[in-house]
């Protein structure tokens, strides 16, 4: 039986844990709104550093070439690791080893796949460009956007897809006007998670995008740019990609934990 100092003990490690978690971000926001150009000495509040961003060209080359990776490898992965986790549910009974193989990329060290992706696109003579970091994106996404969907097919009632095929509706009519309808808020949740993870993912975009700057993305530029100190200009930089990554998770857990149509 519990004693009354254990909530008291638990809470304290807690916030522990997220003190230790979010004081330095916290601190990596703060000082982003710094005046000086030290990163970490304070002389006043300021917003330059987010001005001095929208003229940077190499930054905002970067984000371009970020936005674009981040929205085509989601919108593949989307619709691949859709109809994957659909495929999978139906033949739930017989497809153990082929659903290890669909969510191996989850499990394996990224420096391992940006290695075995390099390789491939080596074997193949492929030219390193976005094209490449946007397919390697799509293996990376590929297996949580299943995921995420395969989670709302759990409570998926199958019998509605029977009295569709009943009324005489084709196969293609009932996904498009049954089961996409019904599994949306976890389809949007998985693509807002796939374009989360593509904004942020830096190892495999390291390996595979070759040389130029063409296919450099934001956290590749963010890397070269600390590598001579960290300014405020980065922290600002930083506090930005934070903010987009969280505002996308949070729609995507608020999605991914509301119920069915109806329910």
């Amino acid at each position: 039986m519990a004693t009354p100092a254990a909530p008291r003990l638990m809470l304290m490690i807690l916030s522990a844990v997220f003190a230790f978690l979010y004081i330095p971000i916290s601190v990596l926001v703060a000082l982003s709104f710094n005046e000086s150009g030290l990163p970490t000495a304070w002389t006043g509040f300021s917003t330059r550093w987010y001005g001095e961003l929208m003229h940077n060209s190499d930054i905002t080359s970067a984000a371009l070439n970020t936005l674009i990776v981040a929205v085509v490898s989601t919108l593949l992965a989307t619709l691949l690791g859709t109809l994957l986790a659909i495929g999978v549910e139906i033949r739930r009974r017989k497809g153990r080893f082929l659903e290890t193989i669909i969510f191996a990329p989850m499990i394996i060290p990224d420096i391992v796949l940006a290695i075995a992706l390099l390789s491939f696109f080596s074997l193949l003579d492929v030219t390193m460009g976005l094209h490449t970091v946007i397919l390697s994106h799509v293996v990376f996404n590929l297996a949580f956007v299943c995921s995420v969907v395969r989670a709302r097919l759990k409570t998926f009632d199958w019998s509605i897809v029977e009295a569709s095929t009943d009324l005489g509706a084709s196969t293609a009519t009932t996904l498009r006007r049954v089961v996409v309808p019904v599994m949306l808020p976890a389809i949007v949740a998985g693509a807002l998670l796939a374009f989360t993870l593509s904004v942020d993912e830096f190892i495999i975009a390291f390996f595979t995008a070759g040389a130029g700057r063409d296919s450099i993305t934001l956290p590749m530029q963010i890397f070269a740019m600390i590598r001579f100190g960290v300014t405020p200009e980065i922290n600002a930089l930083a506090t930005l990609v934070m903010a987009v990554s969280i505002l996308a998770l949070t729609l995507s857990q608020r999605l991914n934990r509301g119920g069915l149509p109806g329910q």
